[in-house]
């Protein structure tokens, strides 16, 4: 029996397996970094103990360190998570071999699975269909290259220890293979600490699918369903649900008994998922088994009424599995979308800073790593939360999950909560049209605003919202800011940072007038946005978490407020957030002038190469500066021809969003 969890891991899930824990009155030791330090999963946990450092090499992928700490805190087991060290053979041997209880499967299992090409060659042998590919042991890009023609343009590059898209790249042309090899190492290097690479040709318009299987100690293996994860963006999933919509019972059928011939091969213990690519005439290949809990697995949860963490434990201790085959129900359908810090409108750059202000959504599943105060750093992936629907059929559960997501409130960082609102309610989906091109497919509707005429409306709204809130509280006894002639408006300017579908501002500055009348009320007028009369309007509660009750014309709005960085201001208002900068009424420098002929960092993150170097002509197009954030990369590019005049950083260098990466002189004035 354990008696004590250490949890080898963070964020949601470190609290998703604190939350069973509790269930069967077994202690958890949390384990937390400088970064992460007064993080929501230290305080839930029993206890909590310090990885000294800041750098994922340093705490939680160091092994000794993790160790270390369960002896420190006298825990007998090790739940990894995912991610991390949870699919790393060596630290599930190195835990067994200090006496502590692997809550997962044996090392040989996860060693046979966790390279990705490896895999491949042993199922292929086994007679399960793989995609049609390269996995040798060649690894120069020569060699990679070669087979890549021989496969057939376009081809996926992947990581052999990678999963959740890093390291993976698509090559299109053969021009462009050097540099994604090379991208593609970076990254896999830097998620997984292993570069080595496979290729498998690129299937169009495939859909994901997964089935998720259990073995005891004991030799008994069963299925708990699929899960469909098509839904995805740069490879990496946002929408999963089950069952899979539109299967036909022998596809089920067909994908089931390869699951299970699969864990019989490798006599499976413990969780594991076996994922699948189908082609849409509905021929199935294996991609491969995550011997670990996923991300996705509510959705299981929510279907069959198990807790899948108890699971594990039970499993670990030595229990048989709770039930056979035959006894495992279905009810319902499950969706879960999962809620990141980035900014779809701007390519799904991550978004860093405070979460100034943080809800969950009434009536859905919420498993969320992060809390008000918490900082979402550069350091990790930008998940917030896992939202989670069940319903009786599809249609309601992604109705419902909607809701829930524009319910949501997250409040100082850009999320991609509208942007999966939008991808529920399209007709694509709610016809089962689903696959890993569906983003690209739909990506001008996903990404489009709400109408123009609304969308000013609402920003009016909101800045009359924010205005009332930056007053202080009248009417109750509570002091107003004195001034000297309280009868004249008081004039609030405003500039929208709406976006578009290219990620531009809108340019919409907006001036509030609020004229004091009697009992803490207001005469209220905005200029530059939606055509409004001036209209009555006061303030009619407010809480100490955000939210704010006014009543504007005769009609309430709710909303919550907060403030950011700076003179940054965030709404959320009738299901989207918004964000306003308050223009000082004093003179400000002119910073597009300072920076004037300058590239700057579109986001915060690591520089990993500085491509280009003083004195050297760029053409428009070309790769200058590579940034790295939330392990994943992105290119900076010339946005003209010119030559390159300041270059400041070298790789390693962190930058700060909107730092000035080189600067860039027109050719002529050489």
């Amino acid at each position: 029996m354990i008696r004590k969890l250490l949890i080898a891991n963070r964020g949601e899930i470190a609290r998703r397996i604190m939350r069973t824990c509790r269930e069967m009155g077994i202690e958890t030791v949390a384990v937390f970094s400088d970064a992460d330090e007064g993080a929501a999963h230290t305080a839930e946990a029993s206890e909590a103990i310090k990885l000294p450092g800041r750098s994922l090499a340093a705490t939680y992928l160091n092994a000794d360190a993790l160790i270390a700490a369960a002896r420190r805190a006298g825990a007998d087991a090790v739940h990894p998570g995912y991610g991390f060290l949870s699919e790393n053979p060596g630290f599930a041997a190195a835990c067994q071999s200090a006496g502590l209880l692997w809550v997962g499967p044996e090392p040989n299992i996860i060693a046979r699975m966790g390279s990705k090409r490896e895999a491949r060659q042993l199922v292929s042998a086994a007679g399960v269909p793989v995609v049609p590919g390269y996995d040798g042991a060649d690894q120069s890009d020569k060699r990679l290259i070669a087979e890549a023609a021989r496969i057939g343009y376009p081809v996926l590059v992947k990581a052999s220890a990678g999963g959740g898209g890093k390291g993976m790249r698509l090559i299109n042309q053969p021009e462009g293979a050097p540099a994604e090899l090379a991208a593609a190492r970076r990254e896999s290097r830097a998620a997984f600490g292993d570069a080595t690479l496979f290729l498998e040709r690129a299937i169009p318009d495939p859909r994901h699918i997964e089935f998720q299987i259990f073995g005891d100690q004991h030799g008994a293996l069963i299925h708990l369903g699929e899960r469909e994860c098509s839904i995805q963006r740069r490879r990496q999933k946002i929408i999963e649900e089950s069952p899979a919509p539109g299967l036909t019972p022998a596809l089920r059928a067909r994908m089931a008994e390869s699951a299970l011939a699969i864990g019989r091969l490798l006599h499976y213990t413990n969780a594991g998922t076996v994922e699948f690519i189908v082609s849409p005439n509905d021929d199935d290949f294996f991609l491969e088994v995550n011997t670990r809990l996923q991300v996705e697995h509510p959705v299981t949860e929510l279907v069959t009424g198990l807790d899948l963490v108890r699971w594990q434990i039970e499993i670990a201790e030595g229990k048989p599995l709770p039930l056979a085959q035959e006894q495992i129900n279905w009810t319902g359908h499950a969706i879960e979308a999962r809620l990141y810090a980035e900014d779809p409108e701007s390519g799904f750059l991550p978004s860093v800073g405070s979460l100034r202000v943080w809800r969950a959504p009434d009536g859905a599943r919420c498993d969320a790593g992060m809390q008000s105060g918490t900082r979402v750093e550069l350091e990790f992936d930008p998940l917030i939360a896992k939202i989670c629907s069940h319903a009786d059929t599809r249609e309601a559960a992604a109705r419902r999950l909607a809701s829930a997501l524009e319910s949501t409130v997250a409040l100082g960082v850009r999320t991609n909560a509208t942007y999966l609102a939008r991808a529920l309610r399209h007709p694509a989906f709610l016809a089962g049209d689903t696959s890993t091109a569906f983003v690209e497919r739909f990506a001008d509707t996903l990404l489009k605003p709400t109408g123009a005429a609304s969308r000013s409306e609402t920003v009016t709204t909101a800045a009359l919202l924010l205005a009332l809130a930056r007053r202080p509280e009248s009417g109750d006894g509570l002091r107003q800011r004195w001034r000297n002639n309280p009868v004249q408006p008081i004039i609030e300017r405003y500039d929208a940072l709406e976006r578009s579908g290219g990620g531009q501002g809108e340019g919409l500055s907006l001036t509030v007038s609020l004229r004091p009348e009697a009992h803490g009320a207001y005469m209220a007028s905005c200029e530059g946005g939606a055509d409004a009369p001036p209209s009555l309007a006061r303030v009619v509660r407010r809480d100490s978490g955000g939210l704010i009750v006014a009543d504007i014309g005769g009609r309430l709005v709710n909303g919550y407020v907060a403030q950011g960085d700076g003179h940054l201001w965030w709404i959320h208002l009738a299901g989207e957030t918004h964000a306003l900068i308050w223009r000082s009424p004093l003179p400000v420098p002119d910073m597009a002038s300072a920076n004037a002929g300058s590239l700057t960092a579109p986001m915060p993150g690591v520089i990993v190469a500085m491509l280009v170097s003083p004195g050297e002509r760029v053409r428009q197009g070309q790769p200058l500066v590579t940034l790295e954030a939330m392990k994943m990369e992105h290119t900076v590019r010339a946005p003209r021809h010119g030559i390159v005049t300041k270059a400041p950083y070298a790789p390693g260098d962190r930058v700060a969003a909107g730092a000035a990466l080189l600067n860039l002189a027109d050719e002529e004035s050489d």
